[in-house]
């Protein structure tokens, strides 16, 4: 049997040490699992909330990001049990490289800073994406000192298996595992957010059935499933749509979002990403809040985290398949050119309802150009007896309407809106002002 030297397999299936985390798992806890999780960084993630704004929606969803790694890392566990059993993947796979895949599920986080993805989401250029920065987080402090002498991994080795950029075969695979269409990240916090938001979506496909049809894809070098395990992986898809669709793309959240961005991008001289990664919740609102101070930024961080909760109102939401023009007039647009629209239709708004509207009270949600619901797997289909391979490789979407559906016309076409915000003082006069569709349009050109 592969892997004989990885205590955490051995201490899955006992309950003499562990920690449990919601729904009722154990996440075993060997000696160098606990000098981990006792390092500054990680300590940092019990600090910092996993869903950010989602909360003041589903107030109860305020679970860490340390919570959701000990179900990564336990999830890393239940894939190698899974995997050991297929010869591709003990052939590449060593000890040495599962350790690493163990040791990279329970730090994969240890990059995020609070509220990390509205913010990333802007793409503005002084804001590295958060896993741009965990080789420099691994790389010193006491996390550094407890892989190299615990785990016996360099930090290299754990940042690259996070980040995709493993030049070997054993770390092309491990990185499928830790990021792609069915990974150890997508199957905890799918179920683990839906289950403290208080919703079914994310609980709702069969996890045993997919762990039991993991395999290598055609090259052996990714993730890829068994046909066994089709309707699983579809079910999984489906709860990743409605997750979006009812978490965390909801109106109110997304609404909280354009706040915080519009304050991000007006106290942005202040930012220093390479200080904030090292931030907790806690840290990150006293910050913004001093940086706001005096600035049009006050109010709307006064509104996300004041004593009093005071979002922005919808007016108006435009999908691809209904409002096409407007959607693809914004879709995908970069952040200053959003900014500058909203600044155009706030001033076609205040000539045609009379009342002063400020270009800050105003927000214009438009969707990335990242399909967040893609899903490419490839499914491995056992050949009739006597042919020339025992298998053929298809791909879900091919075989699935369903899925294809889901990636493509309900999520980008129909989920993923135009919607404008507005300030509650003006809401009233701008909706009282006629349909947006038209000014709308005229924003979105350059004056």
């Amino acid at each position: 049997m592969s892997f004989p030297s990885i205590p955490e397999l051995a201490a899955l299936d006992s309950t003499a040490s562990g920690v449990r985390i919601p729904p009722g798992d154990t996440a075993p806890l060997t000696p160098r699992v606990r000098a981990l999780l006792d390092t500054t960084e990680m300590r940092r993630l019990a600090r910092v909330t996993q869903l950010g704004l989602v909360t003041l929606v589903y107030p109860g969803a305020v679970h860490s990001r340390f919570e959701h790694s000990l179900g990564v890392y336990r999830l890393a566990i239940e894939f190698l049990r899974r995997l050991r059993t297929e010869p591709r993947f003990a052939e590449v796979v060593s000890d040495a490289d599962a350790s690493a895949f163990i040791a990279a599920a329970l730090v994969h986080d240890v990059g995020h800073w609070p509220y990390c993805h509205p913010i990333e989401d802007m793409g503005l250029p002084e804001i590295p994406r958060h896993e741009s920065l965990v080789g420099g987080i691994l790389a010193q402090g006491s996390i550094a000192e407890v892989l190299e002498s615990e785990w016996g991994v360099s930090p290299a080795r754990i940042a690259e298996l996070i980040t995709g950029s493993a030049r070997d075969r054993a770390g092309r695979i491990l990185h499928s595992l830790l990021s792609g269409p069915i990974d150890v990240d997508k199957m905890d916090y799918l179920a683990r957010d839906s289950l403290h938001a208080g919703v079914p979506y994310g609980r709702n496909f069969d996890q045993p059935r997919l762990l039991a049809n993991l395999c290598l894809d055609e090259r052996g070098d990714g993730l890829a499933i068994a046909d066994k395990g089709r309707t699983a992986a579809e079910l999984m898809v489906f709860a990743r749509y409605v997750m979006f669709s009812e978490v965390y793309w909801h109106h109110a959240v997304r609404a909280a979002t354009g706040m915080l961005q519009r304050a991000i991008w007006i106290v942005r001289p202040a930012l220093a990403p390479e200080a904030l990664v090292r931030t907790d919740d806690h840290e990150f609102v006293s910050w913004i809040t001093a940086a706001a101070a005096g600035t049009t930024a006050a109010p709307l961080v006064a509104g996300l985290f004041g004593p009093r909760r005071r979002l922005y109102k919808r007016v108006a939401s435009f999908d691809a398949l209904h409002r096409p023009e407007v959607h693809a007039a914004f879709a995908g647009r970069p952040y200053d050119q959003l900014v500058a629209a909203c600044g155009r239709l706030a001033a076609l708004l205040s000539s045609r309802t009379g009342q002063r509207i400020e270009p800050d009270a105003l927000l214009i949600d438009a969707p990335p150009a990242e399909r967040e619901v893609e899903f490419r797997l490839q499914v491995r289909e056992r050949t009739a007896n006597g042919a020339e391979t025992p298998f053929r490789w298809r791909k879900l979407e091919d075989l699935s309407p369903v899925v294809r559906s889901l990636a493509h016309e309900q999520f980008d076409d129909l989920v993923k809106q135009v919607r404008v915000f507005v300030a509650a003082d003006v809401a009233e006069a701008i909706r009282g002002c006629g349909s947006l569709e038209d000014l709308l349009l005229k924003a979105a050109q350059p004056a």
